[in-house]
């Protein structure tokens, strides 16, 4: 057992030098692993007396524990020196200005649906909502529209698929929100005051047509409402969007849930080919209206002998391009980038009574 203090001295130094992990790691097996130099040592006691045993055994284990305590302590340290190395090569100023990230928009169909519901809502009208995929019943027959109408033709309506031998009643997509007419005066009855906006599908396709679009539907029902209840909700209405005073224009038409029927068009000025709503002596029609015709009002489970009251349907989408000037109602639904970063609306863009822009 002579020579301890040397061997001691030799594994602490070699262990100071060492100079990454997979060093520190070959001499931690060349000193006590199984055929490690110290390890080789303390299985010469096994050949000693017993004196010379109790004199070797506690150096020999004062040894081994000391060099295993100099290998944990280097392994430390040097990851640490690691650590700061990589934080040297790695530095990061906090003081720095972030990356530039494009923010998303709104887009326009979402902020002019969120503008026409809070200045209904300050009107008192509450939202209403109905399926997109109708009965034919609700779609057509129970608003009065015959089965010879154009509106039922194939050609203008998407008709669902039906199996053969399916006794179910015809189902389509709806061509406009009034079924939610319907539904909502057999949930409800009457008064009422709601709008329902919504998309609608025809089978149409052009600069001013899309087969899927969005509309908003007006019903208001009591004992005593009139046309000039209409008037003053509709200018009202528009007064608010688009931020000026619209006059209203009321011309006699046919739709079959109203009667009487009128097409309603607003003040407007041409000037360059840009539309100004609410100047000049021109004239822009915008929606349908009406008196809800007594047959849809039985439809909805309403006695039309006690309630009456008036309808109206004008597209989201068009009044979104009037007042916004977009030229083109396609553009609405092609997904194009720059046309939404050009005219998407940023979130805090809040709706209110004179609108979102």
């Amino acid at each position: 057992m002579d020579g301890l203090d040397t061997l001691r001295d030799r594994w602490l130094r070699r262990i100071a030098d060492a100079g990454d992990a997979a060093a520190l790691d070959a001499l931690r097996v060349a000193a006590l692993g199984r055929k490690g130099q110290i390890s080789l040592k303390m299985r010469e006691l096994g050949r000693m007396t017993p004196s010379e045993r109790q004199a070797a055994g506690p150096a020999l284990n004062a040894l081994k524990d000391e060099v295993a305590a100099a290998l944990a302590a280097r392994k430390v340290a040097l990851a640490d020196a690691a650590l700061e190395e990589r934080l040297r090569d790695e530095w990061l100023d906090v003081t720095l200005p972030p990356r530039h990230r494009r923010v998303g928009t709104i887009h326009p169909v979402s902020q002019v649906t969120d503008e026409v519901i809070a200045i209904f809502a300050a009107m008192g009208f509450a939202v209403a909502e109905g399926p997109q995929i109708e009965t034919d019943w609700y779609n057509f027959d129970a608003l009065n529209i015959p089965g010879h109408h154009p509106a039922r033709a194939e050609m203008d309506t998407f008709y669902m698929h039906r199996a053969p031998g399916d006794s179910r009643p015809p189902r389509v997509l709806r061509t406009h929100t009034s079924p939610v007419q319907i539904r909502h005066m057999q949930a409800h009855g009457a008064p009422c005051r709601v709008i329902a906006p919504g998309r609608v599908y025809r089978a149409d396709y052009d600069q001013t047509h899309t087969p899927m679009f969005h509309q908003v539907e007006g019903l208001a029902l009591d004992h005593d409402t009139s046309m000039a209840n209409l008037k003053w909700v509709l200018e009202e209405f528009f007064t608010a969007y688009f931020g000026t005073r619209v006059k209203t224009r009321f011309r006699a038409s046919h739709f079959p849930f109203t009667e009487p029927s009128a097409e309603v068009d607003i003040q407007c000025s041409w000037e360059g080919g840009t539309v100004k709503v609410g100047e000049g002596q021109d004239w822009l029609e915008v929606l349908g209206s009406g008196m809800v015709h007594p047959h849809v009002l039985s439809a909805g489970g309403i006695d039309a002998d006690a309630w009456q009251g008036f309808a109206f349907g004008m597209g989201i989408d068009r009044i979104a391009m009037l007042k916004y000037g977009m030229p083109d109602l396609r553009a609405f639904f092609e997904s194009d980038i720059r046309w939404l970063r050009h005219y998407g609306f940023s979130a805090l863009d809040v709706p209110g009574m004179q609108g979102g822009g």
